[in-house]
Protein backbone atom coordinates (compact mmCIF):
# COMPACT_ATOMS: atom_id res chain seq x y z
CA UNK A 1 0.00 0.00 0.00
CA UNK A 2 1.19 3.51 -0.84
CA UNK A 3 0.58 5.82 2.12
CA UNK A 4 1.10 9.55 2.44
CA UNK A 5 2.08 10.66 5.94
CA UNK A 6 0.76 14.15 6.62
CA UNK A 7 1.82 15.51 9.99
CA UNK A 8 1.16 18.86 11.58
CA UNK A 9 -0.29 20.62 14.59
CA UNK A 10 -3.61 21.11 12.72
CA UNK A 11 -4.30 24.06 15.00
CA UNK A 12 -6.94 24.08 13.60
CA UNK A 13 -7.22 21.86 10.54
CA UNK A 14 -8.60 23.76 7.53
CA UNK A 15 -9.39 23.48 3.82
CA UNK A 16 -5.78 24.23 2.87
CA UNK A 17 -4.68 21.04 4.64
CA UNK A 18 -7.48 18.97 3.17
CA UNK A 19 -7.04 20.15 -0.40
CA UNK A 20 -3.27 19.65 -0.26
CA UNK A 21 -3.72 16.09 1.00
CA UNK A 22 -6.24 15.31 -1.71
CA UNK A 23 -4.04 16.65 -4.50
CA UNK A 24 -1.02 14.71 -3.24
CA UNK A 25 -3.12 11.54 -3.04
CA UNK A 26 -4.43 11.96 -6.56
CA UNK A 27 -1.14 13.03 -8.15
CA UNK A 28 0.89 10.16 -6.67
CA UNK A 29 -1.84 7.53 -6.80
CA UNK A 30 -1.73 6.98 -3.06
CA UNK A 31 -4.17 4.59 -1.47
CA UNK A 32 -4.28 6.40 1.86
CA UNK A 33 -3.38 9.71 3.45
CA UNK A 34 -2.57 9.33 7.13
CA UNK A 35 -3.09 12.53 9.13
CA UNK A 36 -0.79 12.63 12.15
CA UNK A 37 -1.66 15.44 14.59
CA UNK A 38 1.36 16.44 16.65
CA UNK A 39 1.12 15.71 20.35
CA UNK A 40 3.74 17.97 21.92
CA UNK A 41 5.78 19.46 19.04
CA UNK A 42 9.43 20.42 19.65
CA UNK A 43 8.57 24.13 19.63
CA UNK A 44 5.28 24.33 21.50
CA UNK A 45 3.30 27.52 20.92
CA UNK A 46 1.21 29.24 23.56
CA UNK A 47 -1.60 29.26 20.98
CA UNK A 48 -1.56 25.48 20.63
CA UNK A 49 -4.83 23.92 21.73
CA UNK A 50 -4.87 20.65 23.68
CA UNK A 51 -4.11 17.61 21.57
CA UNK A 52 -7.53 16.07 22.32
CA UNK A 53 -9.18 19.02 20.54
CA UNK A 54 -6.82 19.06 17.57
CA UNK A 55 -7.24 15.30 17.12
CA UNK A 56 -11.03 15.56 17.32
CA UNK A 57 -11.16 18.44 14.83
CA UNK A 58 -8.96 16.56 12.36
CA UNK A 59 -11.08 13.44 12.75
CA UNK A 60 -14.22 15.44 11.98
CA UNK A 61 -12.60 17.18 9.00
CA UNK A 62 -11.55 13.98 7.22
CA UNK A 63 -14.65 11.90 8.02
CA UNK A 64 -16.19 12.23 4.55
CA UNK A 65 -13.09 11.12 2.61
CA UNK A 66 -12.64 7.34 2.49
CA UNK A 67 -8.98 7.74 1.55
CA UNK A 68 -8.18 9.81 4.64
CA UNK A 69 -7.35 8.29 8.03
CA UNK A 70 -6.02 9.65 11.31
CA UNK A 71 -3.30 8.33 13.59
CA UNK A 72 -2.88 9.00 17.31
CA UNK A 73 0.74 7.83 17.26
CA UNK A 74 1.99 11.24 18.44
CA UNK A 75 -1.09 12.27 20.42
CA UNK A 76 -0.68 9.50 22.98
CA UNK A 77 2.92 10.40 23.80
CA UNK A 78 3.68 12.28 26.99
CA UNK A 79 6.96 13.66 25.65
CA UNK A 80 7.79 15.82 22.64
CA UNK A 81 7.17 14.34 19.20
CA UNK A 82 9.86 14.16 16.53
CA UNK A 83 9.21 13.24 12.91
CA UNK A 84 12.18 10.90 12.70
CA UNK A 85 10.77 8.80 15.55
CA UNK A 86 7.23 8.89 14.15
CA UNK A 87 8.36 7.72 10.71
CA UNK A 88 10.32 4.84 12.22
CA UNK A 89 7.28 3.76 14.23
CA UNK A 90 5.01 4.00 11.19
CA UNK A 91 7.40 1.93 9.11
CA UNK A 92 7.18 -0.76 11.78
CA UNK A 93 3.36 -0.53 11.84
CA UNK A 94 3.12 -0.70 8.03
CA UNK A 95 6.06 -2.96 7.07
CA UNK A 96 4.63 -3.88 3.67
CA UNK A 97 3.68 -0.32 2.69
CA UNK A 98 5.52 2.44 0.84
CA UNK A 99 5.45 5.66 2.87
CA UNK A 100 5.66 9.21 1.53
CA UNK A 101 6.44 11.99 4.01
CA UNK A 102 4.47 15.12 3.03
CA UNK A 103 5.65 18.59 3.97
CA UNK A 104 5.60 22.12 2.62
CA UNK A 105 8.52 23.99 1.09
CA UNK A 106 8.78 26.14 4.23
CA UNK A 107 9.08 23.09 6.48
CA UNK A 108 11.63 21.52 4.14
CA UNK A 109 13.76 24.67 4.37
CA UNK A 110 13.66 24.34 8.16
CA UNK A 111 14.77 20.69 8.04
CA UNK A 112 18.33 21.42 9.30
CA UNK A 113 16.76 22.44 12.63
CA UNK A 114 14.85 19.14 13.01
CA UNK A 115 16.07 16.17 15.02
CA UNK A 116 18.35 13.87 12.97
CA UNK A 117 17.38 15.26 9.53
CA UNK A 118 19.93 13.09 7.72
CA UNK A 119 18.38 9.99 9.24
CA UNK A 120 14.86 11.17 8.41
CA UNK A 121 15.69 11.78 4.75
CA UNK A 122 17.19 8.29 4.54
CA UNK A 123 14.15 6.59 6.06
CA UNK A 124 11.42 7.63 3.64
CA UNK A 125 10.59 9.29 0.33
CA UNK A 126 9.41 12.90 0.54
CA UNK A 127 6.64 14.87 -1.12
CA UNK A 128 7.41 18.59 -1.03
CA UNK A 129 4.43 20.80 -1.82
CA UNK A 130 4.31 24.47 -2.72
CA UNK A 131 3.26 26.95 -0.06
CA UNK A 132 1.96 30.48 -0.83
CA UNK A 133 4.63 32.01 1.40
CA UNK A 134 7.57 30.05 -0.03
CA UNK A 135 8.57 29.23 -3.61
CA UNK A 136 10.42 26.16 -4.84
CA UNK A 137 13.46 28.23 -5.80
CA UNK A 138 13.99 28.88 -2.08
CA UNK A 139 14.97 25.25 -1.51
CA UNK A 140 17.73 25.31 -4.15
CA UNK A 141 20.46 25.46 -1.51
CA UNK A 142 19.07 22.72 0.70
CA UNK A 143 21.82 20.41 1.96
CA UNK A 144 19.47 17.45 1.54
CA UNK A 145 18.32 17.85 -2.06
CA UNK A 146 19.91 17.40 -5.47
CA UNK A 147 18.02 19.39 -8.11
CA UNK A 148 18.89 22.02 -10.68
CA UNK A 149 17.61 25.53 -10.01
CA UNK A 150 16.10 25.81 -13.51
CA UNK A 151 13.77 22.90 -12.60
CA UNK A 152 12.66 24.76 -9.48
CA UNK A 153 12.01 27.89 -11.51
CA UNK A 154 9.89 25.89 -13.98
CA UNK A 155 7.81 24.64 -11.06
CA UNK A 156 7.37 28.16 -9.70
CA UNK A 157 6.37 29.44 -13.15
CA UNK A 158 3.89 26.64 -13.71
CA UNK A 159 5.76 25.26 -16.73
CA UNK A 160 5.81 21.87 -15.02
CA UNK A 161 3.56 20.65 -12.20
CA UNK A 162 5.81 18.04 -10.61
CA UNK A 163 9.34 16.73 -10.64
CA UNK A 164 11.00 13.69 -9.12
CA UNK A 165 14.19 14.94 -7.51
CA UNK A 166 16.75 13.00 -5.52
CA UNK A 167 17.56 13.51 -1.88
CA UNK A 168 21.24 13.34 -0.93
CA UNK A 169 20.35 10.12 0.89
CA UNK A 170 19.35 8.53 -2.40
CA UNK A 171 15.64 8.67 -1.59
CA UNK A 172 13.14 10.37 -3.89
CA UNK A 173 11.62 13.78 -3.28
CA UNK A 174 8.54 14.51 -5.38
CA UNK A 175 8.24 18.28 -5.85
CA UNK A 176 4.58 19.03 -6.45
CA UNK A 177 2.66 22.15 -7.36
CA UNK A 178 -0.78 22.25 -5.78
CA UNK A 179 -3.70 24.67 -5.94
CA UNK A 180 -2.56 27.81 -4.10
CA UNK A 181 -4.83 28.42 -1.13
CA UNK A 182 -3.90 31.33 1.11
CA UNK A 183 -5.62 29.81 4.13
CA UNK A 184 -3.61 29.58 7.32
CA UNK A 185 -4.32 28.39 10.83
CA UNK A 186 -2.66 31.56 12.13
CA UNK A 187 -5.16 33.74 10.28
CA UNK A 188 -8.08 31.60 11.41
CA UNK A 189 -6.99 31.89 15.04
CA UNK A 190 -6.66 35.66 14.67
CA UNK A 191 -10.19 35.91 13.30
CA UNK A 192 -11.58 33.81 16.12
CA UNK A 193 -9.83 35.94 18.73
CA UNK A 194 -11.59 38.95 17.25
CA UNK A 195 -14.92 37.12 17.24
CA UNK A 196 -15.04 37.23 13.44
CA UNK A 197 -16.45 34.58 11.10
CA UNK A 198 -14.25 31.73 9.88
CA UNK A 199 -16.96 30.28 7.66
CA UNK A 200 -15.71 28.78 4.37
CA UNK A 201 -12.13 28.57 5.68
CA UNK A 202 -12.63 25.18 7.32
CA UNK A 203 -15.31 22.46 7.41
CA UNK A 204 -18.56 23.30 9.17
CA UNK A 205 -18.04 20.40 11.56
CA UNK A 206 -14.73 21.89 12.67
CA UNK A 207 -16.21 25.37 12.99
CA UNK A 208 -19.02 23.96 15.17
CA UNK A 209 -16.51 22.10 17.33
CA UNK A 210 -14.46 25.26 17.85
CA UNK A 211 -17.53 27.27 18.83
CA UNK A 212 -18.97 24.62 21.13
CA UNK A 213 -15.67 24.20 22.98
CA UNK A 214 -14.78 27.91 23.06
CA UNK A 215 -11.42 27.36 21.35
CA UNK A 216 -8.99 30.07 20.23
CA UNK A 217 -10.66 32.84 22.21
CA UNK A 218 -9.32 34.70 25.21
CA UNK A 219 -12.16 33.25 27.24
CA UNK A 220 -11.81 29.74 25.72
CA UNK A 221 -11.45 26.64 27.82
Amino acid sequence: MRIGVFGGTFNPVHYGHLRAAEEVRESLGLERILFVPAGIPPLKSSELEAVKHRYSMTELAIASNRFFEISDIECKKSERSYSVDTVQELKALYPDSELFFILGTDAFMDLPNWRQPEKLTALVDFVIIARPSCVFADIANSPYLEVKKDVLLKLDQGIIDSYNATLKSGRTAVLLRITPMAVSATHIRALLQKNKSVKYLLPESVESYIISHGLYTKTGQ
